[in-house]
């Protein structure tokens, strides 16, 4: 997918209607008072280390477009550390299921927020490990 493909799914998610039961996607999972996307998917290239720096070089370079051009629309956006949101989840909090993935595999969040929804943009990439993800939410729900 492309730069401008995600900007269209973001803008498709932004103005779309929340559903009232939990359904899945060919982006993600959607589900009452939220939208998911997964726009760069974790590959594993651990047997192919060249292949997994390129992966992952290209996902951060997505990542740093999304962040440019999402940034040039809404202005600054916050950045929220996920550690406290983790430690919970792991002492056996319920975390909001608009949330709860992104929690579990990112380190941070990037938070717009946009006409009473907010939008979050994940980076899930580890320095060693199998790949890197790239995510947005779109939820009515407060972060963590």
């Amino acid at each position: 997918m492309t730069t401008a493909h995600h900007l269209r799914l973001i803008d498709g998610m932004r103005t779309r209607a929340f559903p009232a039961e939990r359904i899945l996607s060919d982006a993600g999972v959607s589900g009452p008072g939220y939208h998911t996307a997964f726009l760069y998917a974790d590959i594993d290239h651990r047997d192919d280390e060249a292949a997994r720096l390129e992966h992952r070089a290209q996902c951060l370079a997505e990542h740093d477009a999304l962040l440019t051009l999402l940034s040039s629309r809404w202005g600054e956006p916050q950045m929220i550390s996920l550690w406290s949101a983790q430690e919970r989840m792991t002492a056996g909090e319920e975390i909001s299921e608009a949330w709860a993935g992104t929690v579990e595999g990112c380190e941070f969040l990037r938070l717009w927020r946009i006409g009473g929804r907010w939008i979050a943009l994940g980076l899930c990439a580890a320095e060693e490990g199998p790949g890197c993800e790239l995510s947005v939410v779109v939820t009515e729900i407060d972060p963590p």
